[in-house]
């Protein structure tokens, strides 16, 4: 039972802990780096490339940020179900 608690803390503490806000959202740049951008919001959950663009996903699909990047930097990006 103890070790359930510690575990299930652990996990809500993580959840809490997410860097993938509306705040950290709204201080994406076009133009920034890939790694200011995993600064900002974390390690992405995946990234996939495709003649030269990569896409990098944090959070999900139904909840997350979308960054695109040409060359290293920022050239798109988009937010859903943020709060």
């Amino acid at each position: 039972m103890k070790k359930t608690l510690i575990v299930l803390a652990a996990c809500l503490l993580l959840a809490a802990c997410s860097k993938v806000t509306l705040e950290n959202y709204n201080k994406l740049e076009m133009g920034q780096s890939y790694e200011q951008t995993v600064t900002l919001l974390g390690d992405p959950a995946r990234c996939d490339e495709v003649i030269g663009v990569r896409q990098c996903l944090w959070g999900s699909e139904e909840k997350g940020v979308s960054v695109n990047f040409v060359a290293g930097k920022v050239v798109l990006f988009a937010a859903r179900n943020l709060k």
